[in-house]
This record gives C-alpha cells, sequence and structure tokens, in this order.
C-alpha cells in the first residue's frame, strides 16, 4: 500500500447530512422568527464549523446576541436531530472495510462539534473508525492543520504515511496546510468546482476509488 492511513472529513464525504443540518437550521431561524433557508443555501454554508453556519444563516444585520442565541437553540435542536435523516453515501462501508482488511488505519477530522462528531461515527461506523477529531473550545477549526496532526499523533501515523480525503474547499486549504496529499470526493458537497485550482493526488468519484488510488 501506498498509504498507511487515510484521514477523512465527515459532513460531504463519508455521510450526506445536509437533510438533518437544513432542518435544524431552519428549526432555529423559525424559533428566532427569521426566514428559513434552503438546502442548497445551507449546502454553501457548511464546511467552517456550526458557529459559522449560523452566522451565515441569520440574516444580514443580525446582532451577536441573536445570533449567539439562534446557535443556541440549533445546537439543541441539532443534538436530538443529527442522525434523523443522515446516512453514509453509496459505498463508504465497503471502503471503509477494504482499508481495515488491509490494515490501513483511518480518522475523522470535522468541524462539527465534537460530541455529536463522536456520536455519528460511533453510530454510522462503530470500531471501522479509528479516531474522532470534533470541534472543541482548544482546537481550532479546520482548515487549520492542528486537528489532523492530532490525529496522525492519535493513529501512531507519520505524515508522510497519511492522506487526507474530504469534498470541499476547505478540506483543500486542510490537506494543503497540513502537508498531505488530497483526494478530492466528488461525491460531496461541493462536486469537482472545488479542486479545479488545487493540485490534488487523485480526484475519486466513488468512495471504493480512494481504496484504488492509496493501493
Amino acid at each position: 500500500m501506498k498509504f498507511g492511513a487515510v484521514i477523512f472529513d465527515l459532513d460531504g464525504t463519508l455521510l450526506n447530512t445536509l437533510e438533518d443540518l437544513t432542518d435544524s437550521v431552519n428549526y432555529a431561524l423559525s424559533e428566532m422568527g427569521f426566514p428559513e433557508r434552503s438546502i442548497d443555501e445551507v449546502r454553501g454554508f457548511v464546511g467552517n464549523g456550526i458557529a459559522l453556519l449560523v452566522k451565515r444563516s441569520v440574516p444580514e444585520g443580525t446582532g451577536e446576541e441573536e445570533t449567539k442565541k439562534c446557535l443556541e437553540i440549533f445546537l439543541k435542536h441539532y443534538g436530538d436531530n443529527c442522525a434523523v435523516k443522515t446516512a453514509p453515501y453509496e459505498g463508504v462501508y465497503e471502503l471503509l472495510s477494504a482499508l481495515k482488511q488491509n490494515g490501513i488505519k483511518t480518522a475523522v477530522v470535522t468541524n462539527k462539534a465534537h460530541e455529536v462528531a463522536v456520536s455519528v461515527v460511533n453510530r454510522y461506523f462503530g470500531d471501522k473508525i479509528d479516531v474522532v477529531i470534533g470541534q472543541k473550545p482548544d482546537m481550532p477549526t479546520k482548515p487549520d492543520p492542528a486537528g489532523v496532526f492530532l490525529a496522525a499523533e492519535k493513529l501512531g501515523a507519520e505524515l508522510d504515511e497519511c492522506v487526507y480525503a474530504g469534498d470541499s474547499h476547505v478540506d483543500a486549504a486542510t490537506a494543503k496546510n497540513s502537508g498531505l496529499p488530497l483526494i478530492g470526493c466528488l461525491w460531496g458537497f461541493c462536486g469537482i468546482e472545488a479542486f479545479e485550482n488545487e493540485n490534488a493526488f487523485a480526484l475519486a468519484d466513488t468512495p471504493l476509488a480512494i481504496f484504488e488510488a492509496i493501493k
């Protein structure tokens, strides 16, 4: 194998979380008396963490206190409803099984809140993912490379044996900032546009194409 560890993004890469995120955004907006957002609008807002998702979703000019209250409503609702419509993308189970069978270590580094990230990864993937690093107060959001470096450390993997796989502009920047080869996942939230100006190691149109790329 060319690589000994794969570090994955979560939303838009392993899990299609867009409908649950949209539902929770719109629940919070509705509770605040704000207009709701379309699923395509929310698609464009995700990737930089929950706080920015909510900040982008509230009407322009919304004050800091109202935005903070909207975020609190969102967090409570999403914590209770993060696995209603969410599902792994087709082929992800097969990819993770192939990696495990071949001794390839796996981690998730996500801007999703750490507790929620651990919960959904355990729910959908169990022991197929070795390490989960989510957003915490002491962890900078991607594209800062800190989460990737911590994941590699917890995996016991050297950086030069790791590859990063994700679906967005944020993921492309994260791989670049980490110094890791990038596999662009074309089935996710952003499509090929996220990688048009990137020097990606590989572009994968299906999850199993990731396994083929690292062999």
